[in-house]
């Protein structure tokens, strides 16, 4: 227990904000700064744009996971209808980690739901280029995949689906 409340000290910043503790300069002790400003409802203290570029940044973090996320899972449902004999468990493993990611994520940020057809979209053909070298295909192999998606939305997300 010792050593799990001398980790917790550790990661602390200090209590007074150094001279050089702005957000240019650091960043760490910059946020527990505004954090306890935000807390004592100390308005002054509020470093107000970079408070709301950090909190747009959230969001913007939130879509890109969903969106990076999507990339792995595509890709494994590609090399799994497009390669069936070279199956891996490591690539079941895998899209099941990253659907209970995604799932995790729109659970926290409910909104970001109706972004997924959009994402998908955005995320096939980084997905497609992933799998086209992972399956190790030529050039003239690569037209085997399609332009676009053969996958829905709703079944990247299911746990149930894996292509024929």
């Amino acid at each position: 227990m010792a050593s799990t409340r001398a980790a917790k000290v550790a990661t602390k910043p200090p209590r007074r904000a150094q001279p050089d503790a702005s957000y240019e300069h650091d960043f760490y002790t910059w946020s527990y700064a505004q954090a306890r400003a935000l807390r004592a409802r100390e308005v002054h203290a509020l470093d107000w744009e970079n408070l709301a570029e950090e909190i747009e940044s959230l969001g913007r973090n939130n879509r890109h996971s969903v969106r990076s996320k999507m990339v792995v899972i595509v890709s494994h449902l590609l090399k799994l209808r497009y390669q069936p004999k070279k199956r891996s468990p490591s690539w079941l493993a895998s899209i099941t980690t990253r659907r209970t990611d995604v799932e995790a994520l729109l659970a926290e940020s409910p909104s970001l739901r109706r972004h997924v057809p959009a994402l998908l979209v955005e995320a096939y053909p980084t997905a497609r280029r992933v799998a086209t070298f992972e399956m190790e295909l030529s050039k003239q192999e690569q037209r085997l995949l399609p332009e676009i998606c053969p996958f829905t939305p709703e079944q990247i997300l299911d746990d149930e689906f894996l292509p024929e």
